[in-house]
C-alpha cells in the first residue's frame, strides 16, 4: 500500500490506500480500478462519477453506516480525513490524489472526509449502502477545530454545504 508521504499512523485506522497499475499503449490507456478482493470492507452497492470544477470543495461529511472507495479519473483532488470513531486518535490529515499515479482509497465508517480540486476533476466513487440523508453529517469544511490541513483559499461549495454546522456540533451529533 502506498501512503504517499505518510506513514501508515498518519492515516486513521481501516483507510487503505492502493496503487493502481495503469497500462499505457499507442492507443492510450488501461487502469484496473476495483476488484472484490481489494476492499477488506463492505462491498460497494453503488458506483458514482463525479465532475468537479478547479477550486470546487465537497464535504466535509461522515456517515455512521456505509463505506466509500474513491479514485481520480481525471485532475488531482486532495483528500481531507478526521477518525471520528470512539477511541480513534483526533489527528487530521490530507492525502492527495491524482490520474497520472492512480490510487483506490477505501474510507470506512466513522472518518470524516473532504475532497478539494485544485484542478479540475473527475472521480469514481462506490458506497457500500444506497444514500440515506439520515446517515450523512457533516462540518464546516474550514472549521479550526476540524484541523484539516489543507489550504485551498477561496472555495466553491454546494449551499448545502455551507449550512453544515460546527465541528463541535457534529461531534455531538455523530455521537449519540
Amino acid at each position: 500500500m502506498d501512503h504517499e508521504a505518510l506513514s501508515a499512523t498518519a492515516l486513521p485506522e481501516g483507510v487503505e490506500v492502493r496503487s493502481l497499475e495503469p497500462h499505457d499503449d499507442d492507443r492510450g490507456r488501461f487502469t484496473e480500478i476495483y476488484r472484490d478482493s481489494w476492499v477488506t470492507g463492505d462491498r460497494p452497492v453503488q458506483w458514482n462519477l463525479v465532475r468537479s470544477a478547479a477550486g470546487v470543495l465537497r464535504g466535509v461529511h461522515v456517515h455512521r453506516s456505509h463505506a466509500d472507495v474513491l479514485t481520480v479519473a481525471a485532475g488531482q483532488l486532495v483528500l481531507g480525513l478526521v477518525d471520528l470513531r470512539s477511541g480513534a486518535p483526533e489527528r487530521a490529515t490530507t492525502l492527495t490524489l491524482d490520474a497520472e499515479n492512480p490510487r483506490l482509497v477505501s474510507i470506512p465508517p466513522g472518518v470524516a472526509h473532504g475532497f478539494w480540486f485544485p484542478t479540475a476533476s473527475l472521480h469514481v466513487y462506490a458506497v457500500s449502502e444506497y444514500f440515506d440523508p439520515t446517515d450523512e453529517l457533516g462540518c464546516q469544511w474550514n472549521d479550526p477545530e476540524l484541523g484539516i490541513p489543507w489550504s485551498p483559499g477561496d472555495v466553491r461549495i454546494s449551499d448545502r454545504d455551507a449550512a453544515l454546522p460546527s465541528f463541535s456540533r457534529l461531534l455531538d451529533e455523530f455521537c449519540r
